[in-house]
């Protein structure tokens, strides 16, 4: 097995991670397997309480953000107390599957999805589909006016005017993808670019539809499902904040999955098994599908209305093992100076 190492750019220190990712729900003791969830409490919390009342099984839970979380299952190798990791992204899970630390899924929850959507060795299952976008301000734009292809987006004419948050898993996913499809010289000169164009810096993405929404700032670069959700409880005419699908295949419209991983030691912990298997259940798909506007990965069950056919935004020939380079692209965004 490979040296287990840290993410070292964006780990926390493990003991204040461990110390933030404590209010465990419910109590360790009682915990019937641990969950290691990149992905925010609000989120998933719902989908876990209900995981619970059907099955019996409880949960705990610790929360980080995905990077911090991934850096976390490295530094702790083989010694982790986690069962299953829940990430943000591909890229994290991908990252941990070099390191062999995933124990491989049956064949009756990987062949649940979409093959595009997953591993190819079976290490980790997509869960839902993410699309990149640019959410851009209505009252002062329109959609015709924005740029199709990600480069549009770091010439002088957008100096000051862009919104990103580099920390953010999807965001480093995004540049990793860059890597992939244009190259290593193209996406650090494409970094380098935005880097040196003033962009707005956020956390994540919420701040940045926020900002849009608000009309602070004219365009950021955010997942679909952030505007959905908001549109849904405020009325999608209500919404200053517009989308832009970028033209697929451009690396700025790459469709990310969330996704899951078995750690090794829980190879044979049914419980945890059986949380993964709900995530690619009817009733798992449908949780996102109603309440996060997130992309189904299971055949046979419809996307929120309204949402582009996930068919028509894939990227064609490209494979998500391949976003498994996250500290390269870490790496990347630190030399251009934008984390």
């Amino acid at each position: 097995m490979r040296s287990s190492r840290p993410l070292a750019l964006l780990a926390l220190p493990v003991a204040g991670l461990l110390l933030a990712g404590c209010a465990a729900t419910p109590a360790e003791e009682e915990a019937a397997f641990t969950l290691y969830s990149g992905r925010d409490e609000d989120l998933v919390q719902p989908l876990i309480d209900a995981f619970t009342e059907e099955t019996g099984i409880q949960v705990d839970v610790r929360y980080g953000n995905t990077p911090e979380m991934a850096a976390l299952l490295l530094e702790e190798g083989d010694a982790t107390p986690a069962d299953v990791f829940l990430s943000q992204d591909a890229g994290a899970l991908g990252a941990l599957s070099d390191a062999e630390l995933f124990a491989t899924l049956p064949d009756d929850i990987t062949g649940a999805v979409t093959p595009e959507f997953s591993s190819t060795d079976g290490s980790w299952v997509g869960v839902t589909g993410r699309a990149r976008v640019v959410v851009y301000d209505g009252e002062r734009l329109s959609a015709d006016e924005l740029p199709d292809s990600i480069d549009g987006y770091v010439t002088d004419e957008w100096r000051g005017r862009l919104g990103v948050a580099p920390t953010n898993a999807s965001f480093q996913s995004f540049i990793t993808a860059l890597r992939v499809i244009e190259g290593e010289d193209a996406a650090e000169q494409w970094a380098e670019a935005l880097s040196n164009n003033d962009p707005q810096i956020f956390e994540s993405n919420v701040p940045i539809l926020t900002a849009v929404n608000d009309g602070a700032l004219e365009a950021g670069l955010i997942n679909h499902y952030y505007w959905f959700r908001q549109a849904a409880e405020v009325g999608a005419d209500n919404m200053r904040a517009q989308l832009k699908f970028l033209t697929p295949g451009d690396a700025g419209s790459i469709v990310n999955v969330t996704g899951a991983g078995l750690l090794s030691g829980a190879a044979e912990n049914e419980d945890a098994r059986a949380f993964i298997e709900y995530l690619v259940s009817q009733a798992g798909q449908g949780y996102f599908v109603n309440e996060t506007f997130e992309y189904p990965l299971v055949p046979g069950i419809e996307a929120a209305e309204g949402l582009p056919a996930l068919e028509s935004l894939v990227t064609p020939d490209f494979d998500l093992s391949d976003l498994d380079s996250l500290q390269q692209s870490q790496e990347l965004l630190s030399r251009v100076g934008l984390i």
